[in-house]
């Protein structure tokens, strides 16, 4: 999806242009990917705008930065407080997205980055639903990527790793080629992993499972968490269980969970439509709730939303 430039963003401390917020050609994290982000989404909300688990999301970031070996040189307050200022100031009223970036930066080349600079940037941008509108309503087209998610020994799957993500971009890219609008990665042992970004969930016989993401090499997800909250808060019982391909086709509805797509039904897996090829009843209930949540109005979530 085309970004759409706001005013400032935040790098090292400061607020720069946009247009002048730029790295060197020889920046490390370009040439090597060893660095860390988060993807976080502000809400337009009746008291004015709301940061969905902010804090849940740069605790997150800090620990990929851990994983990494990163020494970050802001606390995570200063970053929370950073991120609400970014919204601030770019007049963000009606919602953004936030991107947190921890990058290793200009003075160093080689493989080993523990001599690298370690810069941070936080920029935030208007953005749509990343699957299209029609997707949050109908329902996505998904294909098993003849991708595999890494393998924990291979690739640390707990921290969000920037260049980890060429996984994922290969698995997208292939999906979006073939005519789908997503992709679903298989773990090492051939069981479901998660998608390019986001956790999956299958309902089978009024149980909502998901596969556990440690074991399936998944990231544990922010919107995950929250979902499985609201959905137990609705009455529903939820469960970590692997889960193979062919639980997919079978699954009475499946939806998938991320900051950028948020709640998204799935309408079909490699062919196969799911259930009644519509979006089910208790998908559309925790996909009500995730929304009047992340917007406010529920209070009983109101510890999740950072007010700006």
């Amino acid at each position: 999806m085309p970004i759409t430039p706001t005013k400032k963003i935040w790098m090292d401390g400061q607020l720069v242009d946009w247009v002048d917020a730029t790295t060197h050609v020889l920046t490390h994290t370009l040439h090597y990917g060893t660095g860390a982000f988060e993807g976080i989404r502000a809400y337009r909300t009746a008291q004015g705008p709301a940061v969905f688990r902010l804090r849940e999301h740069i605790a997150r970031l800090m620990r990929s930065c851990k994983i990494l070996m990163m020494d970050v040189p802001f606390t995570l307050d200063q970053l929370v407080d950073a991120c609400v200022e970014v919204v601030r100031v770019n007049d963000l009223a009606d919602g953004c997205y936030l991107r947190p970036l921890v990058y290793l930066g200009y003075g160093e080349m080689g493989i080993n980055p523990l001599n690298c600079p370690v810069n941070v940037a936080i920029a935030a941008w208007p953005w749509g639903a990343y699957l299209g509108d029609h997707g949050l309503e109908n329902g996505v087209r998904m294909k098993v990527s003849s991708w595999l998610r890494h393998a924990p020994n291979s690739m640390p799957t707990a921290s969000k790793t920037v260049g980890g993500y060429v996984n994922s971009t290969l698995a997208k890219v292939e999906a979006i080629k073939a005519g789908y609008d997503e992709a679903i990665m298989l773990g090492p042992d051939g069981r479901i992993s998660e998608c390019t970004g986001e956790n999956l969930f299958v309902v089978r016989e009024g149980l909502i499972i998901s596969p556990p993401p440690s074991e399936a090499g998944a990231l544990a997800g922010i919107t995950q968490h929250s979902v499985v909250t609201i959905a137990k808060d609705l009455g529903y019982e939820v469960s970590f269980e692997a889960l193979r391909r062919d639980d997919l086709y079978i699954a009475d509805e499946a939806f998938l969970t991320g900051t950028a797509a948020e709640v998204v039904p799935i309408g079909s897996v490699d062919d196969r439509v799911v259930g009644e090829g519509v979006p089910g009843p208790i998908t559309k209930a925790v996909q009500a709730a995730y929304f009047k949540a992340v917007r406010g109005e529920l209070p009983v979530y109101e510890s999740w939303l950072t007010r700006v």
